[in-house]
């Protein structure tokens, strides 16, 4: 059994490969299971007598069942280790994946896409706690970066999969391809990874401790600033998805043909800014190169909002905007959970938890809102935009990462279960601060 990672050593190429695409395709369980049976949606109203609401709700169903699914898998892998909740989970997608391919009605495929998102919310938790047992730092970034691009490339072809394999076999047969992908899943699993986190290291299964775990990461400002972060992200992401069919096909008339490409062209930079990411992790910290970015993707959501404004460009412009807005996108998640999850180490599972369920929450809330707005491509960008300045507000106001001389400890990325002397001591200056004078008396 392989013990926990605990130095910073760089990890040969041999052994980052073999977890790169291991983990990469368990974090893109989730979003394959999403992607696949996109395209699917009006036949399973049409088959299943449902309005086109009920059956949007079957993907939003499994969004709010990743949420909850992943604040209740990550304690649990962190007191039974990463092996047994991963093969539990993926085994329970199977089954549910099978169950929703024999639905009689709308309602029951909610419930079992609600059970289907809690389930294979494991593969996306144990993928970030794993990268966290066994690297940390800039080696930790990088594995994340690197995993982008197999989180990044997966939806691309997952629509046209599922497509294909809907007009072959009806939109029932996706969900066995579904249940196909977990069983060599767990297979891989079972055969290839080995224990990341030890028994010595594990956490009681107390549920007051559990509770006291959440609550300590709650109570954290720095982390919950960071952990929230990637939710935001995926919030940029997903206010460009839901709107941009609609602008790009009724409001720029495009093909589906010619959407597709430029679907695929935007997707290709928020893959390529990931694997950028993992070069510059190689020469600056982490927070380094957050801080720059968040920065930057507001200057390119700017320029973005006046192009669309003014139509200068036209179409060009709007898809060479996005392009610079996504594109910035690979520079940010990554780096954020590594410095979230860099003090949690002995709670892994937990924090990812935590990071995941935010992801989850914070994407599904936002999106809606390029609807509201009108669906047009100023409501689009719009959004996109508020979403990047809550980002620097967030990290600026709820970390030091912008202030002088904040963070100093975090450039060099060392690796520790708890936090370091220089945060403890400034954490507790903060406190005493905040209390006011009648109190510090």
């Amino acid at each position: 059994m392989t013990t926990a990672r605990t130095s910073t050593a760089a990890p040969d190429r041999h052994s980052s490969v073999k977890w790169i695409l291991m983990l990469g395709a368990l974090a893109a369980l989730p979003a394959i299971t999403t992607d696949m049976y996109l395209p699917s949606l009006p036949a399973v109203a049409d088959d299943l007598g449902a309005s086109q609401a009920a059956a949007q709700f079957t993907m939003s169903g499994m969004l709010i069942g990743a949420g909850v699914g992943q604040l209740v898998i990550g304690p649990f892998s962190d007191r039974f280790g990463r092996r047994l909740p991963l093969l539990i989970g993926i085994s329970l997608h199977v089954v549910t994946s099978i169950l929703c391919s024999m639905t009689p009605d709308i309602g029951s495929l909610i419930a079992l896409r609600v059970c289907q998102g809690f389930f294979n919310a494991a593969a996306s938790v144990v993928a970030i706690a794993v990268i966290r047992d066994r690297f940390v730092g800039s080696d930790a970034a990088r594995l994340l970066s690197r995993l982008m691009l197999v989180i990044g490339v997966a939806p691309l072809f997952a629509p046209t999969v599922g497509q294909a394999v809907a007009g072959a076999w009806q939109w029932r047969a996706v969900f066995y391809a579904l249940a196909l992908i977990g069983f060599v899943l767990v297979l891989i699993v079972w055969r290839f990874m080995p224990e990341s986190l030890p028994r010595g290291k594990r956490r009681s299964g107390d549920p007051r401790q559990v509770a006291g775990g959440y609550l300590a990461l709650l109570r954290d400002r720095h982390f919950m600033a960071l952990a929230v972060i990637p939710g935001l992200g995926l919030a940029v992401i997903m206010s460009y998805v839901v709107g941009s069919p609609f602008v790009f096909q009724d409001e720029y008339g495009l093909t589906q043909g010619q959407f597709a490409a430029v679907f695929a062209l935007n997707g290709a930079a928020i893959v390529g800014s990931a694997q950028l990411n993992a070069a510059l992790v190689r020469r600056a910290a982490p927070i380094r190169v957050l801080r720059v970015a968040v920065i930057v993707q507001l200057a390119c959501a700017l320029i973005l909002l006046a192009l669309v404004l003014t139509g200068v460009g036209g179409i060009v412009g709007l898809v060479a905007g996005l392009w610079l807005v996504l594109g910035t996108q690979g520079l940010i998640p990554a780096n954020a959970s590594v410095l979230a999850l860099h003090d949690y180490g002995h709670m892994a599972g937990t924090a990812a938890a935590v990071i995941g369920a935010l992801q989850s929450g914070v994407a599904g809330l936002v999106s809606p809102l390029v609807g509201l707005l009108g669906g047009n491509s100023v409501a689009m960008v719009c959004v996109m935009l508020a979403v990047a300045l809550l980002t620097l507000v967030i990290l600026a106001a709820g970390t030091p990462a912008y202030r002088r001389g904040g963070w100093r400890e975090r450039d060099g990325m060392e690796p520790g279960p708890t936090a370091s002397a220089g945060e403890t001591e400034e954490r507790e200056a903060e406190q005493v601060e905040a209390q006011g004078p009648d109190q510090r008396g």
